[in-house]
């Protein structure tokens, strides 16, 4: 069964730029999110019986044991290449005040863990400004897109994805992570359901790759996509690639293409 003690991996406690587009919620917002190592056979939502978020004055909010949708946005998230779970919850009530934030997970065997980090927004004000300067720019730069399209004829396996940072545009470093699903829609994509992404949190884990993500300006589809389907993809910009340590997260407008046909 492995070991299915539940430790808990990292947290994030940070404000969020939340520009999807075709969304009606607010842009300014803040999210908490708490991974977990591997629990082996048994699912880790099975061995968890609350997580609560703690901040400044009182400041709480809690956990949905439950699946994370586009509805909810608040629940778990199964990652099946590494088999494990992350749970996260976003609150459209603006950027969260500077200061000490504390996630708190009790077990369903009574042990409690806990977690936490120092909020600081001077990042958020920095990265937030250069991309609303140069918005339009970036969103202008992705390929492939609806804009710019996938030749016909382009083979379906190391696709590249490429897109404009704000370093080029604003002289401002920042970490890039890409995550792509079948969809067509916002309404369509699935994060429970990802064709791959850029995990550069993992990348970085370890003393491995510790710039892994910075002004990344491309990637390469790490799997074969299908041929003649609809994807969408969207590239989030933070502050950091340790979870910890992330102030803020802008999530760029999802960009969709559809694949030649064979």
């Amino acid at each position: 069964m492995g070991d299915t003690k539940v430790r808990i991996y990292d947290i994030m406690a940070c404000d969020v730029y939340w520009d999807f587009e075709e969304s009606n919620l607010p842009r300014e917002q803040h999210k908490f999110l708490v991974s977990f190592w591997p629990t082996g056979d048994v699912p880790t939502p099975q061995l968890i019986d609350r997580i609560v978020a703690k901040g400044p004055d009182g400041y709480r909010v809690e956990f949905a044991n439950e699946p994370f949708t586009n509805r909810n946005i608040n629940g778990h998230i199964y990652d099946p290449t590494l088999n494990y779970y992350w749970y996260m919850v976003n609150l459209p009530t603006g950027f969260m005040p500077p200061g000490t934030y504390t996630i708190e997970v009790t077990c369903k065997d009574g042990t409690v863990l806990s977690k936490s980090r120092v909020q600081d927004d001077a990042p958020r004000k920095t990265l937030v400004s250069a991309y609303v300067r140069h918005r339009e720019d970036a969103y202008a730069s992705f390929t492939p897109s609806r804009r710019n399209p996938l030749p016909e004829g382009s083979p379906l396996s190391g696709v590249k994805s490429s897109w404009t940072t704000l370093k080029a545009l604003a002289g401002v470093d920042a970490y890039y992570i890409y995550r792509i699903a079948e969809a067509s829609s916002l309404k369509e994509f699935d994060t429970q359901r990802l064709v791959w992404w850029d995990n550069i949190f993992i990348q970085r884990a370890g003393g491995g790759e510790l710039t892994a993500g910075l002004n990344r300006s491309g990637v390469t589809i790490g799997t074969e996509l299908k041929p003649d389907t609809s994807y969408g993809y969207f590239v989030e910009i933070t502050d950091a690639n340790v979870q910890s340590e992330t102030n803020i997260c802008i999530f760029q407008p999802h960009q969709f293409f559809t694949t030649p046909a064979r």
